[in-house]
């Protein structure tokens, strides 16, 4: 079969409408988390699940890590010794991550094989977006550069990416989190994102849950049967942002 990314900021309701999808789809659906926390993942490596244990033993926090905020400056380690255990310790996070990464498309794959649409929520390639493949004007670490080069040329991209899309006056207002003018950006990255793939479609997230269920619905029913009748060379799909996507926010 093939894969569904369902994308956006926390508060578009990705969650939600993926758990909808389960019974209106044309095929068995295997739902896969694909986001860059591990401790939120339905799928976990062992021994990443025993590293997290022995930490949250020892009083450690939970695993929540993601990409890092493209605005804030970080302060690098003073002395030899300091940036070597720092650099050391960048190359061990990020062959866990790839590990980690690596080991859910596998899982993929498996599903795929077993005539699954294979639902993921969110997607590794459009989470470090912004962060890891494209130059958002802040200096990338070599341990980043890598880590993009392989989602964006290595790394299998989803069949179909949706983008539950909502305005980041909207976004604030359910979820309370970081500040408008940042949705906004954040907002225009997601459809930067469709530069890089076939299929990228928004659907506005604003309306009712059931109209935005139905609209998911109609895309991926479209997309299978596009599929059914020309096999893998199904036409693409460019959703543009709206005019007001990233406008200044008036007082």
């Amino acid at each position: 079969m093939f894969t569904v990314a369902l994308i956006g900021p926390d508060g578009a309701g990705k969650t939600t409408v993926g758990q909808l999808l389960h019974d209106r789809l044309p095929a068995p659906v295997r739902y896969l988390y694909m986001g860059v926390s591990t401790d939120s993942s339905n799928v976990m490596l062992p021994t990443t699940r025993l590293v997290h244990k022995l930490k949250r033993m020892a009083g450690g926090k939970p695993d929540v890590a993601g990409p890092p905020d493209p605005n804030r400056v970080k302060v690098k380690p003073k002395g030899l010794v300091k940036r070597s255990i720092s650099e050391v310790r960048a190359v061990f996070r990020l062959a866990n991550r790839v590990t980690e990464e690596w080991y859910r498309q596998w899982l993929t794959w498996r599903y795929q094989r077993q005539g699954n649409i294979v639902l993921f929520d969110r997607h590794f390639f459009t989470d470090y977006f912004a962060y890891d493949i494209v130059d958002n004007g802040q200096p990338r670490t070599f341990t980043q550069r890598i880590h993009g080069f392989m989602l964006n040329h290595i790394y299998p991209k989803p069949d179909m990416i949706i983008y539950l899309d909502a305005p980041g006056a909207v976004l604030y207002a359910r979820k309370g989190e970081g500040s408008i003018e940042a949705l906004e950006r954040r907002r225009l990255d997601y459809y930067q994102i469709g530069e890089y793939v076939n299929y990228f479609a928004a659907v506005d997230a604003t309306q009712p849950l059931e109209k935005v269920v139905d609209e998911v619905t109609k895309l991926i029913w479209d997309f299978y049967q596009e599929r059914k009748t020309n096999g893998k060379k199904s036409a693409g799909v460019k959703s543009k942002p709206p005019k007001t996507a990233g406008a200044p926010i008036l007082a």
